[in-house]
């Protein structure tokens, strides 16, 4: 995951998804609106640093609050582990900002006619939501 932090004012800035992990919520090369300093929940997608490599960013969902930090997975269960099945917990101060929308460019190759376009336009740009009802699915796993 790349990352342009926030500015001296705003708490807001873009990160880029890189990998699986998170499909179908997210795809390599969505960006993504973050929320700096938003207090987490359970079900919300945040962005974190790897708890075992904290120069690493990564992009994952908080199942639940355990002792020592967040419980946090990939939305892709099928994807390698690089979650807390991996790592454990994650201390609550690595865990950066909540994930308020993704954008997702237009597709390179693709024929741009208007029913694509139109398409592209009326899906680029979606919020991403804390979902418990996604929570209480993985954490039941």
């Amino acid at each position: 995951m790349t990352e342009r932090g926030p500015g001296p004012l705003l708490p807001f800035g873009i990160a880029e998804v890189t990998g699986p992990s998170m499909v179908p919520t997210l795809h390599h090369g969505d960006r993504l609106l973050v929320h700096y300093g938003a207090p987490p929940r359970p079900g919300a997608v945040v962005v974190l640093r790897h708890p075992l490599q904290q120069d690493l960013l990564i992009v994952k969902r908080l199942v639940e609050r355990r002792d020592g930090g967040w419980w946090v997975l990939g939305d892709n269960q099928a994807a390698e582990a690089v979650d807390s099945r991996a790592f454990g917990t994650v201390p609550s101060e690595l865990v950066l900002g909540r994930v308020r929308a993704r954008y997702r460019g237009i597709r390179p190759g693709r024929q741009r006619s208007v029913g694509v376009v139109l398409a592209w336009l009326l899906s680029a740009v979606r919020p991403v939501l804390a979902d418990r009802s996604v929570s209480r699915r993985l954490r039941a796993r």
